[in-house]
């Protein structure tokens, strides 16, 4: 019986966290849109805008991978357990 990947609680974890880093991503983008065209694309706080919409977006895609390393991580460990304590004799 093969397992449908696509509905495993671990990607549902995975999914949500790539959902949410790209909702935040789109959201900065936007804020940092709106901050350009009320203070100018070229003026210092267009450029500070710019620097904190960048961090922002790292520090949500820096999260996501975490998520995404600590699932996968998890899940190996949880399936090695599961092996060895139901292995077949």
């Amino acid at each position: 019986m093969s397992e449908d990947k696509r509905n495993t609680p671990g990607d549902l974890v995975k999914n949500t966290s790539k959902s949410a880093s790209e909702l935040l991503n789109k959201t900065a983008d936007t804020a940092n849109g709106i901050i350009k065209s009320v203070s100018g694309k070229g003026g210092l706080v267009g450029k500070v805008s710019d620097t904190s919409t960048d961090f922002v977006k790292n520090v949500s895609n820096s999260g996501n991978k975490v998520v995404g390393k600590t699932v996968d991580t998890a899940s190996k460990a949880v399936k090695g357990a599961s092996n060895k304590l139901f292995k077949k004799k």
